[in-house]
């Protein structure tokens, strides 16, 4: 159980870092994610951001199971 935690601890880390590269990086404020402001309510749909996530992540498993 220890080695779980410590491992699920590290992926979270991981995630952090790469979630605040990617907001220098503009990723979530691309053309095509849409953002709903309506007084009090506010509804974000990263659609543009998750498609470009998932090409990369889709190219870089394939990169990888290849070899």
């Amino acid at each position: 159980m220890p080695k779980l935690l410590i491992g699920a601890g590290a992926v979270l880390i991981l995630v952090g870092l790469l979630w605040l590269l990617g907001e220098r990086l503009g990723l979530g404020r691309l053309p095509g994610d849409i953002v709903v402001d309506r007084g009090n309510f506010k509804i974000y749909i990263p659609l543009a951001s998750s498609l470009l996530v998932s090409v990369l992540l889709s190219l870089a498993f394939w990169l990888f199971g290849r070899g």
